[in-house]
């Protein structure tokens, strides 16, 4: 198997993340990738991906991933059913970090437990 189709999940992921200034090379069994992702959240999932494919150090590619938008971790679009806990809980592993979200948003957000499909959320990075 070569390296880019070991990689191809991660590859697959750049495309659907619409990474930009994408760039990948394969030489002498290394698979070299490069490219701007638009928040650290989908910078993480990269990493998350590559790590997937090829271990915890994988030593067959290297990455070089910036990050567009350092201000925020991520933002999100607010979808029927989501809650300030949901969202957290999908950002943060804890839905008890709404709090973090409710206050970047507080120019938005008079309640945390009133959130409407549309809604673009700031989801800052935790301190």
């Amino acid at each position: 198997m070569s390296v880019k189709a070991k990689y191809q999940g991660v590859l697959d992921l750049g495309q659907e993340l619409n990474i930009q200034n994408g760039n990948v090379e394969e030489a002498n069994g290394i698979l070299k990738v490069s490219g701007t992702a638009k928040t650290q959240y989908e910078k993480d999932i990269m990493w998350n991906k590559i790590k997937e494919a090829g271990g915890e150090l994988p030593q067959d590619i290297e990455a070089d991933i910036k990050v567009a938008d350092e201000s925020v971790y991520h933002r999100h679009t607010v979808e029927s059913g989501d809650t300030l806990g949901k969202i957290a809980k999908h950002y943060y592993g804890k839905a008890n970090q709404y709090h973090a979200i409710f206050k970047a948003n507080n120019d938005l957000l008079d309640n945390p437990d009133v959130i409407h499909p549309g809604q673009e959320l700031v989801i800052p990075h935790l301190s």
